[in-house]
């Protein structure tokens, strides 16, 4: 798959040459005339690196650069300022604006693919890297990171369209004895065992996570707590029925549930607070089983 860069110069012959130099290297190039447009620009294309005058008639590439930086969609995006001006001071200014590298005009057509090709470097490095924080490497679930976004993003849709949001937040009942007793390479089969249930139950919607050592979270869009928690209940059952052979026999694991939804909370951190107390009731009861706000009660098991 080509890269994409955005390329941003009020000057026709410069964004000429510019794209003649990267044209060679496979480069999807993007033309901008306007500082104005790169917003707007990199949001729809998302491109994997912006090479940007500093030097514009209508918003300067400083001012774009600080946009893009305090912009939390955008600010990934590594800029590279093409400037006449090269001056130390100047360097330093763009760096200070968020850029991460700055080549002199006139461009060379040998300095500016190999720069490119640097900076694209770094740019894949730092998305294995955010990959490797929101995907779990054990069960092969978001994270928790990944899960607080996904929750986020669904408030704030809720917020503007209205509709239903649960959230649904399991543990694992007595974890640390299993991992005492048999060691923790049988509670990390547990875990995967525990992430394969999770996506087999979960529709394409939903978002389960491994939301702490043995705690894990499902997100459902467009979904009330009752209807959570026979997902809830459907889950508890399977992961019962998880048996893992020790030279002893067999071993087994249980888990705890705690299902809320939207309707009774102001806030996506309220959310998670609710989903936490009725996990918390369902241990304080027993354990292994599931507790909804909605009807202030354990689910019936037989969901």
């Amino acid at each position: 798959m080509s890269t994409k860069i955005l390329l941003v110069d009020d000057s026709a012959d410069a964004l000429a040459i510019a794209e003649a130099f990267l044209a060679p290297e496979g480069h999807q190039v993007i033309c901008t005339s306007s500082g104005q447009e790169v917003l707007a620009l990199a949001a729809v294309h998302m491109p994997d690196l912006i090479l940007m005058d500093v030097d514009m008639p209508d918003l300067s590439g400083l001012e774009v650069c600080r946009a893009l930086k305090a912009d939390p969609k955008l600010n990934l995006i590594p800029v590279m300022f093409l400037s006449g001006l090269a001056g130390p001071e100047d360097k330093a200014r763009g760096l200070d604006a968020g850029a991460m590298d700055y080549v002199a005009k006139p461009l060379n057509p040998y300095e500016l693919p190999a720069r490119v090709r640097a900076a694209l470097r770094t740019k894949r490095q730092q998305d294995v890297l955010i990959q490797q924080a929101r995907i779990d490497p054990l069960t092969v679930l978001p994270t928790r990171l990944l899960a607080l976004e996904r929750l986020n993003e669904e408030w704030a849709r809720l917020q503007r369209h209205g509709g239903q949001l649960a959230l649904i937040i399991l543990d694992l009942d007595h974890f640390k004895n299993l991992n005492e007793t048999h060691g923790q390479v049988m509670g990390d089969r547990f875990l995967q065992a525990v992430g394969g249930v999770l996506r087999r139950q979960c529709r394409k919607i939903d978002l389960p996570a491994r939301y702490g050592d043995d705690e894990f979270s499902i997100l459902l869009p467009n979904e009330s707590a009752e209807h959570a928690a026979i997902l809830a209940e459907r889950c508890r059952q399977e992961i019962g029925q998880v048996r893992i052979a020790v030279p002893a026999g067999v071993v087994t694991v249980t888990a705890s549930f705690g299902v809320a939804d939207a309707g009774s909370v102001a806030s996506s951190q309220a959310l998670i607070a609710l989903s936490d107390q009725c996990l918390a009731e369902a241990k304080r009861l027993g354990r292994n089983r599931t507790w909804c706000s909605a009807t202030n009660s354990q689910a019936d098991p037989r969901l």
